[in-house]
């Protein structure tokens, strides 16, 4: 992923050095196993402990000879060992190395992915209940519909990004394995043993039975929870844009001291860090989808899958972990102008509580439904062209019985948050489990 995109904390995780020090460890371990067993003499594992991890540049210039990445690295670590260098690699695939690293890399970066994720919810949250009777204007088919509050949108948003939580939490915990079980998995050349002793030695799981490598559905899992994640970040983002449009001017992202909002226009202030998100949303269903095709290999493996995921993996983590800390700052820093969601309520002329009004007529007037139903959508349109309020037409109306006053009170829209106390209760009650 290209700089601009790119926060340090993740960068690290994906870092050339990070790799190669993975695949260290999982050498390291894998030596200790075979001395556990008698097999490895213990001197070589303290020289592989005291040997450097070879760096990107000294694995590259060998691989330049051997045309094998794994293979480069596994001679240049050995001959950085004073002793014991044959015993480096014994009995392993290359996959064996690759694939554990891999897991243990994965698990760390899902790690930090929720960590993020839990911090947007605490802030979503808090917003919520702060202002769950902030009135404001629902809209269906981006048309006026009942009034609703600016809270219970929020609200609903937190419920949506707990339930990223629970997708990337289970996706952690599916590719966090590894897998030292040889060329096709049979174990032929290393015991379980050693398997066990290197994946515990990393903190992760062991596939239960592999091939020569951990089933790629645990990959397509963890890029499909990214995807989602990233989706909800697309939606919550949209509708800030949507709010944001001058002719509704409901929302707007915080524009600091200086900022420009447009080379050509200095009225502008558009928002850049929303459109960004959805942009951003489309680059993870892009990576979920290659994911998907790298499900599918030849037998007990071809390698379709890697140059893929060399691409995949780290860039789907740095993406949505770019946008998770952005999206954050953007929600701490939104500016919401509860006067002008009001103002935009009231502009309506009580169109948006027609429905009510049709129960109303309904329940008290003897009407038949479509009866109840053309007079408010008679009057509604009269309100619609020429002005006014809907309660008053049809007070005015001699069709309907209904007192004014109950017309009145039936129109008044703080009466739609009266039942959305239950929404907020269910969200003080809502923690998100550990990792």
């Amino acid at each position: 992923m290209i700089d601009r995109y790119t926060l340090p904390e993740m960068a690290e995780l994906w870092s050339a050095e990070r790799r190669l020090a993975t695949w260290k460890r999982v050498e390291e371990l894998a030596l200790e196993a075979w001395a556990e067993l008698g097999v490895a003499p213990p001197e070589a594992v303290t020289a592989i402990r005291k040997a450097p991890v070879p760096t990107p540049e000294q694995v590259a210039e060998r691989e330049a000879i051997i045309n094998h990445d794994l293979a480069a690295f596994v001679d240049v670590l050995a001959a950085g060992m004073v002793e014991g260098g044959e015993w480096v690699h014994y009995g392993l695939t290359s996959s064996d190395v690759v694939d554990t690293a891999s897991g243990a890399i994965m698990d760390e970066a899902a790690r930090l992915l929720v960590g993020e994720v839990e911090k947007l919810f605490s802030v979503l949250r808090e917003a919520a209940l702060e202002h769950r009777d902030t009135l404001m204007l629902g809209r269906t088919h981006g048309m006026w519909a009942e009034p609703t509050s600016w809270g219970l949108k929020l609200a609903n948003w937190s419920f949506q990004v707990a339930r990223d939580h629970e997708r990337l939490s289970a996706a952690r915990q599916a590719v966090a394995v590894g897998k030292v079980s040889g060329a096709v998995g049979t174990y032929a050349q290393c015991p379980p043993a050693v398997e066990e002793w290197v994946c515990r030695g990393l903190g992760i799981g062991s596939e239960p039975a592999s091939t020569q490598v951990t089933a790629r559905d645990r990959h397509a899992q963890l890029l499909g929870a990214v995807a989602l994640a990233g989706a909800s970040l697309e939606r919550f983002a949209t509708e800030i844009r949507l709010l944001q449009r001058n002719e509704v001017g409901e929302v707007a992202e915080g524009f600091r001291p200086g900022q420009k909002g447009s080379s050509a226009m200095p009225h502008k202030r558009n928002p850049i860090v929303s459109e960004r998100m959805a942009g951003m949303a489309r680059l993870l269903r892009g990576y979920s989808t290659a994911a998907l095709e790298n499900v599918a290999l030849w037998h007990e493996r071809d390698i379709s899958h890697s140059s893929a995921e060399r691409v995949i993996l780290p860039d789907a983590c740095t993406v949505l972990h770019y946008m998770l800390v952005t999206f954050i700052g953007l929600m701490e820093r939104l500016e919401v102008n509860a006067e002008r969601m009001r103002a935009n309520l009231d502009s309506t002329g009580g169109l948006v509580v027609s429905g009510a009004l049709l129960s109303e007529l309904i329940q008290h007037s003897g009407l038949s439904r479509d009866q109840a139903y053309r007079i408010v959508q008679r009057n509604a349109a009269a309100v619609l062209d020429g002005g006014g309020v809907l309660w008053k037409e049809l007070a005015a109306d001699p069709d309907v019985t209904v007192p004014e006053d109950r017309l009145e009170e039936v129109s008044d829209p703080v009466r739609f948050l009266a039942e959305t106390p239950a929404v907020f209760e269910r969200l003080r009650a809502l923690t998100l489990p550990p990792l």
